[in-house]
């Protein structure tokens, strides 16, 4: 039983780990790519801005749902029987 809560625990860690260390990598990518757009074609700045707002709303719910799992692992592990 012990051995289940803390691979359980191992993995929920590895999980929230990787998937927020891949959306700091990947907002810190497209940051970039916007800045050369916007250098390259400033009157274009609103629509660019707008596409990485929806980018970055979708990421953020995409976290939230990852958390809202991590806790269903927590409090409702479906592996202790």
């Amino acid at each position: 039983m012990e051995a289940i809560i803390s691979t359980t625990l191992s993995a929920i860690g590895w999980m929230v780990g990787l998937a927020f260390l891949g959306a700091g990598i990947g907002l810190g990518i497209l940051g970039s790519k916007v800045a050369e757009a916007v250098g390259r074609n400033p009157e274009t700045k609103s629509e660019i801005i707008q596409s990485v707002m929806v980018i970055s709303i979708v990421l953020a719910i995409l976290l939230l749902l990852l958390l809202g799992l991590v806790f269903l692992l927590l409090f409702f592990n479906p592996l202790i029987l």
